[in-house]
């Protein structure tokens, strides 16, 4: 796992011009295939138990491209959760490789994870402080980012003034101020109501297309999401993999063309929905007989 590294703070033009209208991240012509932000290589873990280790996940091998959305399918208990873990640093393999590029990965929860007793404004600031951004560029740095999740104003409320969207919001931000090229997210919707939930997908989406907007000099942002929700992650991404039940292994993956903005009540989401479930159905039956 590559670790942290200084970041250089971002130029007051830099700054204001990281936040572009969606689209993908242009390439040169004839330019080689950039490495995988994220990658794992034939990645298995075990745990101790007193009967023997058992195995959790098993020769994963996943490749994350410079810029791409890939959801993590999987039943409960599939490993999805460790596999993040494994990808964020927070644990290691016992078998294979994590890699990724730049900083370490940025890791959002299904619980928020913020700071009670700080406001919205230093809860993001504390993760700039954290990567060296001088104490005079923090705000500034902290006020744009709440400005891209939608939350211009919100600097000096505390974390009880804001509802939970709010909440999953300024623990984005604070996510993406470390500056990771890769972000990885754990069912970060999970516990919200649908409206809410409807509106962040499509904040998220928003927020990673800015992002990866060409002709920027922002680095690109690739993330891992993992849901067991099948119209969440078609919805949200532009290829799902599925794992089987424990111990997880990849057993299938789909591209999803599909342009965005996507609804999850559309037809096709509800068609390529109805195709992975099927397929989910399947794994899950095959662990009931096992």
């Amino acid at each position: 796992m590559n670790r942290p590294v200084y970041d250089p703070p971002r130029t007051a033009e830099s700054i204001a011009t990281a936040g572009r209208p969606p689209g993908p991240r242009a390439a040169p012509a004839h330019a080689p295939a950039a490495p995988p932000a994220l990658e794992l290589r034939g990645v298995s873990k075990s745990f101790g138990r007193p009967r023997g280790d058992q195995l959790v996940l098993d020769d994963i091998s996943l490749a994350v491209a410079p810029g791409e959305f890939v959801c993590l399918l999987g039943a409960s208990g599939c490993g999805k959760s460790t596999l993040l873990a494994l990808a964020a640093g927070i644990d290691e393999p016992s078998a294979g490789e994590v890699s990724a590029v730049g900083p370490r990965p940025a890791l959002m929860f299904q619980e928020h994870a913020l700071f009670p007793w700080l406001t919205a404004g230093k809860n993001i600031e504390l993760a700039l402080r954290l990567r060296g951004v001088p104490r005079r560029e923090r705000r500034l740095e902290a006020e744009r980012l709440l400005g891209l999740v939608r939350l211009s104003g919100a600097y000096g409320k505390r974390v009880h003034e804001l509802s939970g969207g709010m909440r999953q919001r300024v623990a984005l931000a604070r996510a993406l101020a470390q500056a990771s090229q890769v972000l990885l997210m754990d069912e970060p919707f999970a516990a919200l109501d649908a409206i809410t939930r409807d509106l962040l997908h499509e904040e998220l989406i928003r927020v990673w297309q800015e992002w990866n907007q060409p002709g920027t000099d922002a680095r690109s942002l690739s993330v891992l999401f993992v849901t067991h929700n099948v119209r969440e992650a078609v919805r949200l991404g532009g290829r799902v993999v599925l794992l089987t039940s424990r111990p997880g292994r990849i057993a299938r993956e789909w591209r999803i063309d599909l342009t965005y903005p996507r609804r999850l009540e559309d037809e096709a989401v509800a068609e390529k929905s109805k195709e992975i479930t099927e397929e989910l159905r399947k794994e899950i039956s095959r662990h009931a007989r096992s």
